[in-house]
């Protein structure tokens, strides 16, 4: 039976630096069955639109406009107030996000509709589709504004002729106003026409953005639940705190700030140049330990917890990695060795 190569945070820093190519594959490995397993998953988040309550705002629009062949702003205005979804529909029509439609509204009728409001407008109706909205003097204003703006940009074909540009609206639910809102609620859209717009703008890419944070929180939440499970005191840096002696602050401290016997930095990337710039973030993290070292104070062991394929690129990138944290690197799927692999166990309740 062949015996299993030992993984980087299991050998000795010898035999780490004796063996470091063979090493690198293996993160190389690991990266790579990660990726697999869960680059095609995505958080829900707390705003995903499910495709049921989509399709009801989607119906309400299409039964008030005559299957779009009528747009009329004062009876859309009223199916949006009753049914919020509607809203979202009509935006996704238009193809705008919430603080670009805000602007050309403003324009297109002298309401001042601010950036803010109109984010928090379309948030609140993905939280809770059922709420009405419309309901004080200052939101039926800026809605009816909203509304009316885009009655006026989805009746009239787009303005063709001027070389080198391509309107907004120059897709194939728009393009011809609503004689092509008409035709494709009636008619349907031709799939090649559906996978062009996707090549455009990316299945799932507003989703995607609006819960970039949420994935590389789901590394950080993994650890967190280890460290929990074993009983670790831990502290987790927030967002622009600040710690004395620290001019860059880790993920997590392991037991705290003021002593660490392991900190902690947990990034996930998809792009190589982005994982450059994170390897570099753990770099810094070895120079401090170093530098404590080196005038005789403890150190601490420097965690780097990485997923995504951009860290599984340049070699010589995972090579720095794996030296300056002397082996302490763990995939996704190995958070939960990384207690007992790493001098955070010294500091473990018992």
């Amino acid at each position: 039976m062949a015996t299993r190569r030992p993984l980087p945070f299991e050998a000795s820093f010898v035999d780490l630096t004796v063996d470091l190519d063979a090493h690198v594959d293996r993160v190389f490995e690991a990266l790579e069955s990660d990726y697999l397993n869960d680059f095609l998953v995505l958080p829900l988040g707390k705003g995903f639109t499910p495709f049921d309550a989509f399709a009801q705002g989607y119906t309400a629009i299409h039964e008030a406009t005559d299957g779009f062949r009528a747009l009329d702003p004062d009876v859309l205005f009223d199916v949006v107030c009753r049914a919020p979804m509607a809203l979202l529909v009509l935006r996704t029509i238009l193809g705008l996000s919430p603080p670009e439609w805000a602007s050309v509204a403003t324009v297109a009728t002298g309401e001042q509709i601010d950036q803010g409001f109109a984010r928090s407008l379309d948030r609140g109706i993905r939280a809770d589709p059922g709420k009405r909205i419309g309901h004080t003097p200052l939101q039926e204003a800026r809605i009816r504004a909203l509304v009316q703006t885009a009655c006026q940009m989805l009746f009239e074909p787009v303005p063709r002729g001027r070389k080198g540009v391509i309107h907004r609206l120059d897709k194939v639910d728009t393009a011809y106003g609503i004689e092509s809102l008409a035709k494709v609620a009636s008619e349907g859209v031709e799939y090649p026409a559906l996978l062009y717009e996707r090549l455009l703008g990316r299945p799932f890419a507003s989703h995607r953005d609006s819960v970039s944070e949420l994935v590389g929180g789901t590394l950080e939440d993994r650890i967190q639940d280890q460290l929990v499970t074993k009983k670790v005191p831990f502290h987790r840096t927030e967002r622009a705190e600040t710690f004395q002696g620290w001019d860059q602050n880790p993920d997590f401290f392991c037991p705290d700030p003021m002593a660490p016997t392991a900190v902690i930095e947990a990034k996930m990337t998809n792009d190589d140049g982005t994982a450059r710039d994170k390897v570099a973030r753990v770099l810094r993290l070895a120079e401090m330990r170093d530098s404590r070292e080196r005038d005789y104070r403890p150190g601490f062991d420097v965690i780097a917890c990485i997923g995504g394929r951009g860290f599984g690129v340049r070699r010589n990138d995972m090579r720095s990695l794996l030296l300056a944290t002397r082996g302490k690197v763990f995939t996704f799927s190995q958070v939960d060795r990384i207690v007992q692999c790493t001098a955070i166990r010294r500091g473990k309740a018992e």
